[in-house]
């Protein structure tokens, strides 16, 4: 397995590992450039297969599937398997973007469309890149990594504005209220910036206001 620390490991002498960089980009645009509408959906990848979450991004992946969407997820376990693994039941396109890890990430089987980066940064871009609407299932850090990431670059109009949808009131209400009292109030960001997101439970729901923002 090649060194885990891979930012860290640059070095005088080393920039020819560039060359890797841009053929992780390169990879990534000629294996999804014709891929068609899509949405990215992100979420845990420790949840289990009898949790609420983890049927509600199945149903998810099924129901984008059936509506002509490609299903992109991190390609792991978790929120990302189920994803896949609703799109795949579907008939539909089911991509899958792993990112090689020492540890708990696995690509799972549900994946027709299966990618495999080195660097995280290049995979998030992707994920990004190649999606007409966002959705955020409960998860971690890296979860709050793609979330915020995709809220910077719709706030900067460095990509155009797409739906952002966080799935599960209960789960992300704490955060809309610290986003209110912190960095509203503190004027950090403003009140139209509260517009980028919105939080939505319904499976039917959400895929309703995916396709009333982007054309098929």
């Amino acid at each position: 397995m090649e060194k885990q620390f891979l930012i860290n490991d640059f070095k005088a002498g080393e920039a020819w590992r560039l060359f890797k960089i841009v053929s992780e980009f390169v990879y990534g645009v000629e294996e999804l450039h014709d891929l068609g509408p899509a949405v990215s959906i992100f979420g845990s990848a420790r949840a289990k297969k009898d949790e609420k979450s983890y049927k509600k991004a199945e149903k998810l992946g099924y129901l984008f599937a059936k509506n002509n969407f490609a299903v992109i997820s991190g390609g792991g376990g978790g929120i990302m398997e189920a994803a896949n693994k609703g799109a795949f039941d579907a008939g539909g396109k089911s991509v899958g973007m792993n990112i090689v890890l020492p540890y708990e990430q696995k690509p799972n089987k549900y994946a027709n469309i299966r990618l495999a980066f080195s660097y995280f940064f290049i995979r998030k871009i992707m994920l990004i890149k190649y999606a007409s609407a966002y959705v955020i299932m409960p998860g971690g850090f890296g979860t709050l990594d793609e979330l915020f990431e995709s809220l910077t670059l719709i706030q900067t109009h460095r990509i155009k504005p797409l739906p952002v949808i966080l799935v599960g009131a209960d789960y992300w209400s704490g955060l809309l209220e610290w986003i209110k009292t912190h960095l509203l109030e503190n004027k950090f960001i403003s009140e139209k910036h509260l517009d980028i997101f919105q939080i939505i439970d319904s499976p039917e729901e959400i895929v309703k206001t995916v396709k009333k923002n982007v054309i098929t």
